[in-house]
């Protein structure tokens, strides 16, 4: 496959079924989430839907075939919190080291930061050592990508019949003025920056 070629685009809820088949195997061969049982496409969409209520949520594709997808999301409810997103992403097993995880986030920050948001935090499944079920790769991606490890919980999440940690990392998109106008709704800017390649 030809990563060259790789384009960012907003994802819709049409395109449950193609995420998930990246998702899926995440939930049921690794400790990266901790769900236990793979959601439904439906349950799928509509994680997407209530997403893009606010936030962004994009794909990166290879010709039209989806090889992965991040998006954000709310830290904390309180409205003192709106200018601080969670990050998640996801890319296909067989396509990881190619770039593609780089190129969404890139593209993530930029529709963040034009969204007013100024702050961006990833919560990680964390092993205390290595094992088949999860490696430390999500942290070091994370800290390439210029996040910085601020904490981590120990033995909170269980799965396959082991205790994982879990760290929280993050990273500032814009500087923290006095008076910091309101965060946009990604659906207002969507088609006003170039965030898309």
């Amino acid at each position: 496959m030809d990563h060259t070629d790789i384009k960012i685009r907003a994802v819709s809820v049409l395109d449950a079924e193609d995420l998930l088949r990246i998702y899926a195997p995440y939930v049921i061969k690794t400790a990266v989430t901790f769900e236990y049982e793979a959601p439904s496409v439906q349950e799928f969409a509509n994680r997407i839907s209530r997403t893009l209520e606010k936030y962004p949520y994009i794909a990166a594709c290879c010709g039209k075939e989806i090889v992965g997808y991040a998006y954000a999301g709310p830290f904390q409810q309180r409205p003192a919190y709106d200018w601080t997103a969670e990050t998640s992403i996801y890319v296909d097993e067989s396509q990881k080291g190619m770039g593609i995880g780089k190129k969404l986030y890139q593209a993530l920050e930029k529709i963040l930061s034009a969204q007013n948001i100024l702050n961006v935090c990833a919560c990680i499944a964390y092993p205390p050592a290595e094992d088949e079920f999860l490696t430390k790769s999500s942290a070091a991606f994370h800290f390439h990508m210029g996040y910085r490890f601020v904490g981590e919980f120990h033995q909170c999440g269980y799965k396959f019949g082991r205790w994982y940690n879990m760290v929280w990392m993050e990273k500032h998109i814009g500087p923290h003025p006095e008076h910091q106008p309101p965060v946009i709704a990604f659906d207002k800017i969507r088609n006003d920056i170039p965030w898309q390649n």
